[in-house]
């Protein structure tokens, strides 16, 4: 099993998943699928994904990037409009058809045939190809697809405390609660009366102290799922701000 702690998912990605075992965490959802399943993951997120082979065999998955700018090209090509702002969920399981599983099937030899030089015309084919059969199978898609505004300001509290455990830059926070860095920083002291760095660690190590001691979580289980990079790090600085060893 492989855990990667953090994907900051910039655009809207289509994952097929070929083999083994795919799961998605956010603050919102949990999404797992298996062999022959795809997941639609909504722009502008972060989240946890753990991958699994399974059966002894390889792990294996394709993503498809949806480029904001290549579905904007694509709506004007097809007369698409979306008037209004998209509020569904944010991740969804695309149920299988004949068509999609073919269009599965299809780009596989892409995948296992990097050095061939297939063009990027060829390539753009099959991503509109991809889109097509997407809005075919689900309609409702268009909104989810096709909205183009930008984050908005969202409640930065709420965000925060359901997110501070992602390892991500203070950048990437201000750009996900629809912010400017220097906006984000201002409504964030106003918020939380300390800086965002400040707060974060904070909170990490708090969190990590109930664990510990609470709920008996060796720190090695616990630093990465907090955000910090290494277990020197969490351990140094939980030291220096409770006085004592995690382990203690």
């Amino acid at each position: 099993m492989r855990k990667e702690k953090v994907g900051f998912f910039e655009h809207s990605t289509l994952v097929l998943q070929v083999s083994g075992h795919f799961t998605l965490e956010t603050a919102a959802q949990k999404i797992s699928m298996k062999k022959g399943e795809m997941l639609l993951i909504r722009k502008n997120q972060l989240g946890e994904i753990t991958k699994m082979p399974l059966d002894g065999k390889d792990y294996q998955t394709i993503i498809i990037i949806l480029k904001e700018d290549m579905l904007r090209k694509f709506a004007l090509e097809e007369q698409i409009e979306s008037r209004q702002k998209y509020t569904g969920p944010l991740n969804i399981l695309i149920p299988g058809n004949d068509f999609l599983r073919g269009f599965f099937q299809s780009v596989i030899p892409y995948v296992h045939n990097p050095e061939e030089n297939t063009t990027k015309d060829l390539g753009m084919l099959k991503v509109k190809e991809g889109v097509q059969l997407l809005l075919h199978a689900m309609p409702e898609l268009k909104d989810f697809l096709f909205d183009f505004s930008e984050p908005y300001k969202m409640d930065l509290e709420k965000f925060m405390v359901n997110n501070f455990h992602f390892n991500v830059p203070v950048e990437k926070f201000a750009q996900l609660t629809g912010r400017s860095l220097a906006g984000f920083k201002r409504d964030f002291q106003k918020t939380f009366d300390m800086s965002p760095r400040h707060w974060l660690q904070e909170k990490r190590l708090t969190e990590a102290r109930h664990l510990i001691e609470k709920k008996n979580k060796k720190p090695s289980a616990i630093y990465l799922d907090l955000g910090f990079e290494t277990l020197s790090h969490f351990s140094h600085s939980f030291k220096k701000k409770f006085g004592k060893a995690p382990t203690g």
